[in-house]
């Protein structure tokens, strides 16, 4: 079996959707598709090596802001007893209480509890340790509608919301680095581990030193997708 821990940290592949495709992107653009194949396909790929979560991005829920239900069971079904956590369309409770009721294990949430001050706050007693708020950062800055709008606020302002609504984890993505294979923003992920927030990690994450690295900083844990699948020795294609 192979393992997706390197010491304490755990390491959870990606699995970006476009249509019943699994994608990769680059640095979030619609229009710079690394490659494309069958969802059933890179689930199966990524089951086969056992990870202990699996993290999914349905980006045309997360474009055109409606949960897409049937592609989250339809996950949940392919990736038999391997838990999943779901992002991409979640503008309401509702809707994050659908994505769980399909079989998520926990749920990603970044545009809708931005949306309003109180937002978070409401996410939180409604979902509690199920959620993970969504922190994409770019140019200094959060963005939302996946990744195609910034919210304004800056890395400190959102951190300190966070911590005042009781949030215990985020998912921080260093967008600028997304699907580049530079290696993480080493800067932001200690700035926003000081907040003694759980911190999963992703953008850029390339191999083992990466995640020692992002280890140090007080990250829990990493999200890889071409990385992940470069570590294992496959390549997009094959």
């Amino acid at each position: 079996m192979l393992t997706c821990y390197y010491a304490a940290m755990q390491i959870i592949p990606a699995l970006d959707l476009l249509g019943d495709y699994a994608v990769r992107l680059e640095q979030g653009d619609y229009d710079r598709v690394l490659f494309r194949q069958p969802i059933e396909e890179f689930i199966g790929r990524i089951v086969a090596t056992s990870p202990e979560l699996i993290h999914i991005v349905d980006l045309e829920g997360a474009r055109d802001g409606a949960l897409r239900s049937e592609v989250v069971r339809r996950c949940v079904d392919l990736a038999g007893s391997i838990p999943l956590q779901v992002s991409g369309g979640i503008r309401t409770i509702e809707s994050a209480r659908l994505a769980l009721g399909a079989g998520a294990s926990r749920v990603i949430v970044g545009t809708a509890v931005w949306a309003e001050p109180s937002a978070l706050a409401n996410y939180v007693e409604a979902l509690d340790e199920q959620l993970v708020v969504a922190f994409d950062v770019r140019d200094g800055q959060l963005s939302v509608r996946g990744w195609l709008s910034s919210t304004g606020l800056g890395v400190d302002e959102a951190l300190a919301r966070c911590v005042d609504a009781g949030v215990t984890r985020l998912h921080v993505t260093a967008i600028e680095r997304d699907g580049t294979m530079k290696g993480p923003d080493l800067a932001l992920y200690e700035r926003v581990c000081s907040s003694g927030l759980a911190i999963v990690a992703a953008g850029g994450v390339r191999d083992d030193r990466d995640v020692a690295a992002l280890e140090e900083v007080g990250c829990e844990a990493a999200v890889m997708g071409v990385g992940y699948l470069a570590k294992l020795g496959l390549s997009l294609e094959s």
